[in-house]
């Protein structure tokens, strides 16, 4: 239902701008979040932006770095990823959710198909 792209391979303080996109669903009626998941690990909450809009959610370690935007025109969300650092490396997910429990990965319904981030230093 979701489709998440721009994934790539940067170096490290480098740049990417991840985007998710959905055919079916309108974006705009869900808490939307970006996820990722480094081998080994759990499947981590980056960042959050509630259908409500507020203050959007970040991790501690993405702060003052990463930032999360929609766009309900184009039907998309956005992870703008500056600074990039190669402990960011990972997969990562967007995912939509109508739950209030919105920080946890449980709670998303819907989630798109992964793009690879990988930073290299």
């Amino acid at each position: 239902q979701l489709q998440a792209s721009g994934g790539g391979l940067v170096q490290s303080g480098g740049s990417l701008e991840l985007s998710c996109t959905s055919s079916g669903l309108f974006l705009g009626n869900y808490h939307m979040a970006w996820f990722r998941q480094a081998p080994g690990e759990e499947r981590e909450i980056v960042s959050a932006i509630r259908r409500s809009g507020g203050e959007p959610y970040y991790t501690n370690s993405v702060k003052g770095r990463f930032t999360i935007s929609r766009r309900n025109t184009k039907n998309t969300v956005y992870l703008q990823m500056n600074g990039l650092k190669p402990e960011d490396t990972a997969v990562y997910y967007c995912g939509a959710s109508q739950n209030v429990n919105w920080r946890e990965a449980v709670w998303y319904k819907y989630w798109g198909q992964g793009t690879q981030v990988t930073v290299s230093s």
